[in-house]
């Protein structure tokens, strides 16, 4: 049987589900981050989108156009970033806004050279000064 994940934003007014495992799930510590976030770095995994649904709200999505077919999505009400798109679909959801536990840890750092100064990184996990050798 395949899990279903779910999500949602801070208000409640956009929830999402979607069947199979989040992968590749990192952290990314760059100045756009922690200003796209409010925070010391984003927390994010990789989702199949074709198992990627929006179950309520998403005509209250707005959508930040970042570059390169790149983009984030989050809620017109309370602000809160949902997911990363890819040419118009959804490529990854942030962990934050993730319901419960999604079974999975983060697996690297990335872009720590150029973290807060103020921010202290766990050991034992891969980090990257900028993008990891395999650029994803």
């Amino acid at each position: 049987m395949v899990k279903q994940i779910s999500g949602e934003c801070f208000c409640g007014e956009v929830s999402y589900e979607f069947g199979g495992k989040l992968r590749d799930a990192r952290s990314c510590h760059c100045s756009r981050c922690r200003k796209a976030f409010s925070a010391q770095a984003s927390a994010y995994a990789e989702v199949d989108a074709a198992k990627f649904n929006w179950v309520k709200g998403e005509h209250l999505l707005t959508t930040y156009a970042t570059g390169n077919g790149f983009g984030l999505q989050f809620c017109s009400r309370c602000g809160s970033t949902l997911c990363g798109v890819y040419e118009g679909a959804v490529h990854g959801v942030t962990l934050g806004c993730v319901n419960g536990d999604p079974g999975v840890e983060i697996g690297r750092h990335i872009f720590v050279g150029s973290k807060a100064a103020w921010e202290v990184l766990p050991d034992g996990v891969p980090m990257y000064d900028e993008a990891p050798p395999d650029n994803r």
